[in-house]
């Protein structure tokens, strides 16, 4: 059975912006994106070099890291450049304008 914590409002984030939030029972911040108007969270730091991803280019439905360069997928948290890397990715829900997190990773 997952935990579900509450994060923030859905109107904090505007389509195209991420953010990062601490979430209760994590140990690290989790960012949060709205990819034209689904909101998605993965980990807020990249797997490549330890990079925070908040102040990160969003592009679609994907980050690029602002160390290095790497891109990945929001919706899936796949790198585009090493496929053996990976985000983190958790269930969102948004219930009466408020976004959820489910702290099982997908």
């Amino acid at each position: 059975m997952a935990l579900r914590r509450r994060v923030c409002a859905a109107a904090e984030i505007a389509p195209g912006e991420i953010k990062a939030f601490s979430v209760a029972g994590l140990d690290s911040p989790v960012l949060v994106a709205n990819v034209g108007g689904r909101y998605v969270a993965t980990a807020s730091v990249c797997p490549h070099e330890d990079v925070s991803l908040v102040d990160g280019d969003v592009e679609g439905t994907r980050i690029v890291c602002p160390g290095h360069g790497y891109r990945f997928d929001l919706l899936t948290g796949r790198c585009a450049h090493d496929p053996t890397l990976r985000l983190s990715t958790y269930r969102v829900t948004v219930s009466h304008g408020n976004i959820y997190l489910d702290l099982v990773t997908l």
